[in-house]
């Protein structure tokens, strides 16, 4: 099978979804790799070590396009859309509920989209979505310091405090992947940490990984309003960490429990690609990350693992290496009817949304995979 590797256009996108080794390995099973120049640059992956590897070189977007299968990392952008061929299938994260928009023009692409984000692994987890979750739940804690400072528009509040004064309080609701690595590297920067989510069994897990740490409480009222509303009128920092797999975000985070809140104070909306735990966010990008509301910066980058694109470019293309490997060496229909994993993460195909809850969220019906 012929694969395009498109370079990235998203603004401060510098990920690539294959690796040269990668590529070798495909290349290896027989398959042709179409990069487009420059695409692995910027996080040190020159042209010529894919030469090397056995792809060969595009030099437009269109002829990376131009493949069957098209893996990238982020959303389809308009210009991409513009060089889409009917048929054709690309796998990266989706992001469809979001945007009616782009929905609307990958459905008259009439092509089939394999969202990163939906892809399971059989057992519950999302293989793909997760290293990338990791990833922004380890950055969030070292963007809010940095958003804390004066020079930000913080309150000027020092995350691990000083002496006798102290520390930044942190407010993180949920416990999944973002959320426990967000409460991790707070803790061991010396934040107090209050962790709110609905599930016992993940607040365990967290407990027992923060065992003997200072400055943690677990909280399972993210049911209870008041409660959560609370925690974040005193709290100098506040982290969205809710993914519902394949489906918008809930709304939990309301505009009058934001203008409770310090001016100064700091909304890190981790989950904001799938639209945010807050009734104030909206998405930001990595050259303008935040805006004002209610007096609390909010920070809605969808992209953040972009901003240590080298770890996350191995992390993802690791992860994503065996699932392309599945569609190109079957065929996409066939791995993606014996591949149960891989269907989960099938949003759209030739004109329809086949993802149950991508069609729940927009309001339209979905319709039957094959």
């Amino acid at each position: 099978m012929r694969i395009g590797v498109p370079r990235e256009r998203k603004d401060g996108e510098c990920r690539v979804a294959l690796t040269p080794d990668g590529a070798r390995s495909l290349v290896a099973a027989g398959h042709q790799i179409v990069v487009e120049r420059g695409a692995g640059e910027r996080v040190g992956f020159s042209d010529a070590a894919y030469v090397a590897a056995g792809a060969r070189i595009a030099a437009d977007a269109a002829s990376a396009f131009d493949c069957p299968l098209v893996v990238k990392v982020k959303e389809l952008q308009r210009d991409e859309i513009a060089v889409l061929k009917p048929a054709t299938t690309v796998m990266g994260f989706a992001q469809l509920a979001r945007d009616r928009e782009l929905l609307d023009a990958v459905l008259a692409a009439r092509i089939g989209l394999i969202g990163y984000e939906a892809v399971g692994d059989g057992r519950g987890g999302l293989p793909l979505l997760a290293p990338m979750s990791r990833i922004a739940g380890r950055l969030a804690p070292l963007i809010a310091a940095s958003l804390l400072m004066n020079d930000s528009g913080g309150a000027g509040v020092l995350l691990p405090g000083v002496d006798a004064i102290a520390p930044a309080r942190i407010v993180i609701v949920g416990a999944g992947n973002v959320g426990s690595q967000a409460s991790q590297v707070a803790l061991a920067l010396g934040a107090s940490v209050t962790v709110f989510a609905r599930k016992p069994a993940r607040l365990g897990l967290l407990r027992a990984r923060c065992e003997g740490v200072a400055g943690e409480r677990l909280s399972t009222a993210l049911s209870d309003p008041q409660t959560l509303a609370a925690a974040i009128a005193e709290a100098d920092v506040l982290i969205g960490a809710v993914l519902e797999p394949g489906r918008l975000s809930p709304k939990l985070v309301s505009r009058a429990m934001l203008r409770a809140m310090r001016a100064g104070s700091v909304f890190i909306d981790v989950g904001i690609d799938h639209g945010g735990i807050g009734e104030t966010s909206r998405m930001t990008s990595i050259s303008a990350p935040t805006f004002v509301a209610e007096g609390v910066l909010h920070y809605g980058v969808a992209n953040m693992p972009a901003l240590v694109a080298r770890t996350a470019t191995l992390a993802l293309a690791q992860a994503a290496l065996p699932c392309v490997h599945r569609l190109a060496d079957r065929g996409v229909a066939a791995a993606l009817r014996s591949d149960a994993g891989l269907r989960a993460g099938l949003q759209v195909w030739d004109g329809a949304i086949v993802h149950p809850g991508l069609a729940a969220d927009v309001g339209l019906l979905v319709a039957p995979w094959q």
